[in-house]
């Protein structure tokens, strides 16, 4: 219990510091006694976990537990495994504080990479253990910079699973508020045709790159409508390297043409998908693609430019969204969670689980997606994304049943990451 007492009182005056610079020979042992445990897939009722340095020991009812194991008492709350972000960008921060364009042209990199270690911080302490990070956006390859300085306990964030610059068709992507004399920055990397493509997915991939992410389309049609960016063949040829290296392949795509040819190419997840159809879905869930809906991207961006959400009727654009995202249900698609975070605030990941619900889903799928959907769409399901032993320790509890109120999700008590406890 002195143990106990110390350990807590350490927390409260240097709340990552201290435990980032724990450094023992002896076996690290915590036990959790929470109210329930949701494992990743059913909530329990009475379950403890016991961690072993950065390992998920044992979980379900306790009888015995080792003499050594500090006891975390969590009453009332809910434990789950730590969540993932399947959308982030932590190399961007809210466009009602900056515009894109001028975080890619005005903004240094040395800024860009100090706001991205709050950013960071923010997203693990509010229970996310583990993001997507689906490309620098002007950045070039500093989120590899930053996933090291995480991996070296520099300073505190989620596990990253990094895309470095997502590959787009001369052209297409931006920023394009100057002259078109003058030659500026591209928010991403610009390729065309087979040659130019393997070159880029395997400078990628040896820079640093997870995932290699692509634009299937964008907003470079006549009257700036997004319209397709690549061939079948060229997004394939893309994919087909990838792959040989065990990377997958995610397109932004929001047109039908683009979600069918990223299908078609074998791509892994669609993000955004905002005017899919059913028959796209159905396409999807055939081809066994997950879709990433970011719900609080798009809600976000309506609100900045003048939509008064709560006191106004919802813009077509929203009610398009609902649509879109009842038919992905109903298909049976898999949906991955994930909200676009950086167009709106870091550390308030948890907006796109509300919205979520918001939209038809279950609680209780919310958290599926959140957990051991992504981890295993992600190809991570051998270590994170369940409380079950033998899996790495990213724990977190909440407050409540987030499976009665999903906002719940927003009451963390405790995250641990790799064993490590960062708030208690």
């Amino acid at each position: 219990m002195r143990q106990l007492t110390l350990f807590v009182l350490l927390l409260l005056f240097f709340p990552c510091q201290v435990l980032l610079a724990q450094a023992t020979t002896a076996d690290t042992w915590y036990l959790l006694k929470p109210a329930r445990v949701f494992d990743g897939e059913k909530m329990h009722e009475g379950w403890q976990v016991l961690v072993k340095n950065n390992k998920i020991e044992a979980v379900g009812m306790m009888t015995n537990t080792p003499p050594q194991a500090q006891v975390v008492e969590l009453p009332g709350t809910t434990l789950l495994p730590g969540l993932i972000e399947g959308h982030s960008h932590l190399l961007l921060h809210p466009y009602n504080e900056t515009t894109w364009n001028d975080q890619v042209l005005k903004e240094s990199r040395a800024e860009r990479v100090a706001r991205a270690t709050v950013h960071a911080r923010n997203t693990l302490l509010a229970g996310f253990t583990t993001i997507r990070d689906l490309g620098t956006e002007g950045a070039e390859y500093d989120d590899v910079g930053l996933k090291e300085a995480i991996n070296k306990n520099i300073i505190p964030g989620p596990r990253m699973l990094i895309a470095t610059k997502a590959i787009v068709a001369t052209g297409s992507y931006g920023p394009k508020e100057l002259s078109y004399e003058i030659t500026t920055p591209i928010g991403a990397a610009e390729a065309d045709g087979t040659d130019a493509l393997i070159k880029e997915v395997r400078t990628q991939i040896g820079k640093g790159a997870d995932l290699i992410k692509v634009y299937a389309d964008y907003r470079w049609g006549l009257n700036k409508e997004a319209q397709p960016t690549f061939t079948v063949d060229e997004l394939k040829k893309m994919v087909e390297v990838a792959a040989s290296s065990g990377r997958p392949v995610v397109a932004h795509a929001s047109t039908p043409e683009g979600m069918r040819r990223s299908i078609l190419a074998g791509v892994s997840t669609i993000e955004h998908g905002d005017d899919a159809t059913p028959e796209i879905y159905r396409l999807m869930k055939k081809n066994k693609v997950a879709f990433c809906p970011t719900l609080a991207a798009g809600d976000a961006i309506t609100q900045y430019r003048g939509w008064k959400k709560g006191s106004e009727e919802e813009p077509e654009r929203i009610k398009a969204k609902r649509k879109s995202f009842a038919a992905a249900l109903d298909a049976g698609v898999t949906i991955v969670m994930g909200g676009d975070v950086g167009v709106f605030t870091h550390g308030d990941n948890a907006r796109e689980m509300e919205m979520m619900v918001d939209y038809g889903m279950k609680p209780l799928e919310v958290l599926r997606s959140a957990t051991s959907v992504n981890a295993d769409a992600f190809g991570q399901g051998s270590s994170i994304g369940r409380i079950k032993t033998g899996l790495l320790a990213d724990i977190i509890a909440v407050e409540g049943d987030p499976t009665k109120n999903i906002s719940q999700i927003r009451k963390v008590k405790l995250v641990m990451k790799d064993g490590v406890v960062y708030k208690y």
